[in-house]
């Protein structure tokens, strides 16, 4: 198995707050999921938005879960930003893909809202990030350069 591969950034964020963030996208996602209500949906693709385009240090979950782990006193654990951008595009992306299915079959949205749940928890509660996944064995080989062996 080829090692886990993530794009790098000079930038650092705290890796409690990234996961606490997680925990409330995957509790904002699993709103959706009971009550069908498509704005729980909307705030997340807004929040991913925020995170994943914009120069801002907190989106408004992120801010959230900084307060949070300033209130508990969790330990500053600083990791790179950058794997944490492509996530949060990925995650928009899958936001995008759940609001249109919403209008379009709702089974599929709810399935590709329970996906990116799933992927949120897997961040929250077990700092495993399925962007790097992603980005080592999708997004690299298909920007890879070839090798020129003679």
């Amino acid at each position: 198995m080829k090692a886990i591969i993530c794009p790098i950034s000079t930038e650092r964020i705290n890796r409690n707050v990234v996961r606490i963030t997680g925990l409330m996208m995957a509790s904002m996602i699993a709103l959706y999921a009971y009550t069908g209500a498509i704005y729980f949906i909307v705030i997340v693709a807004i929040d991913y938005s925020v995170r994943a385009f914009t120069p801002l240090k907190y989106s408004p979950f992120s801010w959230l879960a900084y307060q949070i782990a300033e209130l508990l006193k969790f330990s500053d654990r600083p990791i790179d930003k950058a794997p944490k951008i492509f996530a949060a595009r990925v995650g928009f992306l899958f936001t995008l893909a759940t609001t249109t299915f919403y209008f379009i079959h709702s089974a599929t949205s709810l399935a590709i809202a329970l996906t990116l749940m799933g992927f949120a928890l897997l961040e929250g509660l077990f700092d495993f990030c399925v962007g790097c996944l992603v980005y080592t064995y999708i997004v690299l080989p298909l920007f890879e350069k070839p090798s020129t062996h003679r």
